[in-house]
């Protein structure tokens, strides 16, 4: 079959179906393009039928529906923006189900880091070597090696808003490019000196500089009030969100003759002032009430505030807050010689470090326990960021457990007044600031004691408490996925002589593909299968390997030897708008052949008037040349249901 543009093959079916005009809305589920036509006598089934891609057309509900296949995302993404704004990752997140506002904000944070966690992970480590050499005088940090190495380490994390630039605007479907200039002009403010008139004088200095000099900078006559987006997080992730929403705002109205380089001049000069003008005031006034919190904490009880400092620094340093913290520490020891707050933050860092060990002694998926050792020695040296966004974050109790270990820790710190004498980022190597230079050992003692207890207790915590069912069920499949390549084939065997078993996903009646009330389905034209009628919600995976679609509706799996699945739960369900749908994995995850999929209200469904017969079809049905349903009839979930043979 001959390779298919599915940026022309978008083009094509638009034209074939009245042209853009004609059409009142369009979205897509797992497999088809679902058209809202406003006039259907403009619209040439026959040609659409015909282009090369598409499988079928199917008109139900109102709708006329282009059945594409498992690359329908791709086809939907050509379309023009002026018709899919509001719906550019449509259901890649779980088929539109009804979550909770954190945790979708932890869901995208997380599908942000994932692709730079390897890295990310890597340059903690190669930071945290550099403070154990440094500190054990082999490698100076006057020298120039070091220096060399203390730049590759921290340019990762000076330039992180570019990076994640990259990586959100994949997210949330911007220019990449654009999203990268607009982190580019954040971090400009505080790394490139800028030459200003001061006193007359023409000074080269940063913006942050010329600011802190007690400056003004305004834009528009607006003042600015400026913070250091090196090395944050938040800003650019709301920055690169707000981007994407004037770029499709912005392409509507311009002609694509001019809109490469016109759309990214509007965006710019509307999103970095706005940035700039509404994120940097944000964080200033949200760093000077965390700052006032802590200091009036201090004033009533040292212990409060070990409490919120072991309890919230790190949630403070994910928004980037922090720093208007970090400005009193400093101040404090250089008026006094000591400060008291910092020393919370110590049972805080490795509070994330143990939680870290926590989840890599628990889990059992291979990736999962690299990653999680190499965060750890990461976090135990400071370097937090790897642990946060890799491993505690993404399971939301870990990190719970690990603030609530830090806020024990940070109470003890605080019960026994310690106090800290130099600067530095809380972690292993750094705990001797906490040396009273007195020579009284009992400060010390205090510090020490406090981190242990924070890094034991939310290791244990984790270990024992840190994961929902969920998270230990997908973590069981992934590692059973990791096991099956191994195990499936006997030695010898070739993949000519290989065979799929295809499992029924819920427990029911097994019946043909014909009697699935659907025309793609039935015909056969979206690939070989069969079809359960489910007799409860419980849904399982009908085979081992990696989930490549997971909407609430509709899952694609790919196994290891290249079989494409899909399991379609009801007709016409993706107009439920994922509401009965309880996924159980998400879009990259591994599972293994029987392990949960969703849990699904049948009810709702049928109380909706729609069919929840469910049909499960080889996509790829022309790799393989027979197929034999031997389960017809009454079935368990996890019964085999069809074998599909490869061709020799």
């Amino acid at each position: 079959m001959a390779t298919v543009n599915y940026s022309t093959l978008a083009g094509d079916v638009l034209s074939a179906v009245g042209g853009e005009d004609n059409v009142a809305g369009v979205v897509h589920c797992a497999t088809r393009l679902r058209f809202t036509l406003r006039d259907r006598a403009r619209a040439d089934k026959d040609a659409v039928t015909a282009l090369p891609g598409v499988i079928t057309v199917v008109e139900n509900g109102g709708q006329f529906q282009v059945v594409v296949g498992n690359n329908v995302s791709k086809v939907y993404a050509g379309l023009p923006a002026s018709l899919t704004e509001g719906d550019r990752t449509p259901a890649a997140d779980g088929g539109g189900q009804k979550v909770g506002i954190l945790s979708r904000v932890i869901d995208v944070v997380s599908a942000i880091f994932a692709p730079i966690l390897g890295v990310l992970a890597a340059t903690g480590i190669l930071k945290g070597l550099l403070i154990i050499l440094s500190t054990a005088g082999v490698l100076p940090a006057t020298s120039t090696t070091y220096q060399v190495l203390f730049a590759t380490a921290d340019a990762f994390f000076a330039f992180l808003p570019m990076l994640l630039a990259v990586t959100t605007a994949r997210k949330f479907g911007a220019n990449v490019f654009t999203a990268m200039a607009v982190a580019g002009a954040l971090i400009y403010t505080n790394l490139v000196n800028v030459t200003w008139v001061v006193d007359g004088e023409r000074v080269p200095m940063t913006m942050l500089e010329y600011l802190r000099a007690g400056n003004p900078v305004d834009f528009l006559g607006i003042p600015v009030l400026l913070q250091t987006y090196t090395s944050s997080v938040v800003p650019i992730i709301l920055a690169v969100w707000l981007l994407s929403y004037v770029e499709r705002l912005a392409d509507r109205f311009i002609h694509e003759a001019v809109r490469s380089f016109i759309t990214p001049l509007i965006s710019l000069v509307i999103v970095v002032p706005v940035t700039l003008l509404t994120i940097g005031p944000a964080g200033t006034w949200v760093s000077a009430l965390m700052a006032d919190l802590m200091t009036g904490a201090y004033q009533f009880s040292p212990i409060v505030l070990g409490i919120l400092m072991g309890g919230l620094w790190q949630v403070l340093v994910i928004f980037g807050v922090h720093w208007g913290i970090v400005p009193l520490f400093i101040n404090n020891i250089a008026n006094t010689g000591f400060d008291y707050m910092k020393s919370a933050a110590f049972p805080a860092v490795l509070a994330q470090a143990g939680a870290a060990l926590g989840v890599t002694l628990r889990l059992r998926e291979k990736k999962t326990k690299a990653l999680g050792f190499s965060a750890t020695l990461a976090a135990v040296f400071g370097v937090t960021e790897p642990a946060i966004y890799g491993i505690t974050l993404p399971r939301k109790r870990a990190f719970l457990v690990a603030g609530i270990s830090g806020a024990v820790g940070g109470a003890i710190v605080g019960a026994g007044g310690v106090k800290v004498f130099s600067t530095g980022a809380p972690g292993l190597l750094t705990l001797p600031i906490g040396i009273d230079p007195s020579g009284d050992p009992t400060n010390f003692l205090w510090l020490i004691v406090g981190t242990i207890i924070a890094f034991v207790l939310s290791a244990i915590g984790t270990y024992f408490f840190g994961f929902s069912r969920a998270d230990l069920a997908k973590d069981r499949a992934a590692a059973a996925a990791e096991r099956a390549p191994a195990e499936a084939a006997p030695a010898g065997a070739s993949p000519a002589d290989a065979s799929l078993t295809v499992l029924s996903p819920a427990r029911g009646e097994i019946v043909a593909l014909s009697e699935v009330p659907d025309k793609a389905f039935a015909s056969g034209a979206m690939g070989q299968g069969f079809a359960v009628r489910p007799a409860d919600g419980t849904f399982v995976s009908p085979a081992a390997g990696e989930i490549v679609v997971a909407q609430g509706h509709a899952y694609g799996i790919k196994t290891a030897d290249g079989a494409e699945l899909l399991v379609h739960i009801g007709i016409d369900t993706v107009g439920l708008d994922g509401a009965p749908f309880t996924p159980r994995v998400a879009v990259g995850d591994t599972v293994a052949a029987g392990a949960p999929l969703v849990d699904v209200d049948l009810a709702a469904i049928r109380a909706a008037g729609l069919d929840a017969i469910t049909p499960v079809v080889v996509i790829n049905s022309t790799d393989f040349g027979a197929f034999e349903v031997p389960g017809l009839g009454a079935a368990a979930a996890g019964a085999p249901a069809l074998v599909a043979t490869k061709e020799n």
